[in-house]
């Protein structure tokens, strides 16, 4: 059809402007849609709900982990297979897995709420001789090109479910040997982030081995805000949490330090946890905690204490905090980034949610704008009086204290 709208006079310009008014409302609308689906795509689970994953583990254990307050699965062992997503949709457990034949036909295949890249392509990769499987060495990590035309091909295939990659521990601590030739090299990651919607990390510094990163948390929290910076607002952040000895043998699994490093993750915006519960040393064993019963119930109350607090942590940052000082045992004055600390509101409420971020015992004024009255300690037994707007805690190492400060007003009687 020709396009001359010379001849076309008064009418033809009231066409035009009527036909811009709807293309005008179409990317209105259609960017509407989009925020709206962005939202959904980078949230696999329901809203409000704080995704809580295992990483590999296998689906007759899916029953067992939802009493712990699991409510996803990340990897399937050779799968997924038809068998696999039977057991899971029996479960009514969600997976993120890989998107093989199988997961695009299945019957079964709406329990997939994600898809998978390879696992830690950051680090260096295992050279195959042409004979067998016989591992020759290590070469260099998948090229974030590679990795991105990879994500593409997902979406290709499937673009209604977000995609995850799960890096390594060189998110977090430069000097990994383990990615071989692409050491100290941080400036990769703000590539390899393009290859996920959902972009995770692991780093275990409670059962490491190397006398750099032994016992030191504050490793996690490190890892999560370098993901923050470099995957930017249009993507979301997970991370591994370490809850076994993995290789370890002499480490002890303290339920404290995992729930310091949830947390220290979540304050610095990580939005889905991920158990690694595997152990290598000095036996194999898959589900740990099925041994561990203590353990187990630590964790269960740990993420009990999470999913009661959804709504807030995924709420936006309120702006309730106006300062904090920190101070160490004798007085002396320590950097803020010796805590870790955010605020949401929720209903009625205010949370703070604080976690040290050292080794060393320490003193935090926290100064909050237009808040008086009383802060319960949530799981402690205690509460704590607002002086003059100023909230003064302990805090052991690695401590988390969470507080919850009712509001008052025409909306909240009380």
């Amino acid at each position: 059809m020709p396009n001359d709208t010379r001849k076309v006079g008064t009418g033809g310009t009231a066409l035009r402007i009527h036909l811009l008014a709807c293309g005008l409302i179409f990317w209105l609308c259609a960017g509407i849609i989009q925020a709206d689906a962005a939202d959904k795509f980078r949230q696999p689970l329901a809203d409000g709900v704080f995704p809580i994953a295992v990483w590999l583990q296998q689906p007759e254990h899916a029953q067992r982990y939802r009493e712990l307050g699991i409510n996803l699965y990340v990897g399937l062992w050779k799968g997924p297979t038809p068998a696999q997503l039977a057991q899971l949709k029996r479960a009514t457990m969600p997976v993120i897995c890989e998107q093989n034949e199988t997961a695009l036909t299945d019957p079964n295949r709406d329990v997939i709420v994600g898809w998978l890249q390879q696992d830690e392509p950051d680090n260096a990769q295992p050279l195959i001789g042409k004979i067998g499987a016989a591992s020759m060495g290590w070469g260099s990590p998948v090229p974030p090109a590679e990795m991105l035309e990879r994500y593409r091909s997902m979406h290709r295939r499937d673009a209604t479910r977000p995609v995850l990659l799960g890096l390594g521990k060189g998110v977090a601590w430069d000097a990994w040997k383990g990615r071989g030739n692409r050491t100290s090299h941080p400036e990769d990651y703000p590539e390899y982030v393009k290859a996920g919607d959902i972009v995770s990390f692991d780093i275990y510094p409670a059962a490491e081995t190397d006398p750099a990163l032994t016992g030191k948390l504050e490793v996690v929290a490190l890892g999560v805000k370098r993901l923050m910076q470099w995957a930017g607002p249009d993507k979301t952040v997970w991370n591994a949490i370490g809850a076994s000895r993995v290789k370890n043998s002499d480490a002890t699994v303290d339920p404290e330090q995992i729930r310091a490093q949830i947390w220290m993750s979540i304050i610095n915006g990580s939005r889905g946890i991920i158990y690694f519960v595997h152990q290598f040393k000095p036996n194999f064993v898959e589900a740990t905690w099925f041994n561990e019963p203590e353990l187990a119930t630590a964790i269960r109350k740990i993420n009990q204490r999470i999913q009661t607090l959804a709504k807030a942590i995924l709420s936006p940052a309120s702006n309730d905090i106006l300062s904090a000082s920190i101070r160490d045992s004798r007085g002396a004055a320590l950097p803020t980034e010796s805590i870790a600390i955010t605020s949401r509101r929720e209903g009625c409420t205010s949370y703070v949610f604080a976690a040290s971020l050292t080794n060393q015992p320490l003193k935090a004024t926290i100064r909050l704008r237009q808040l008086a009255g009383s802060a319960e300690v949530l799981d402690e037994n205690r509460s704590l009086m607002l002086e003059q707007g100023k909230l003064e805690d302990h805090f052991a190492p690695y401590a988390v204290h969470l507080y919850a400060i009712p509001l008052k007003g025409k909306s909240c009687p009380g």
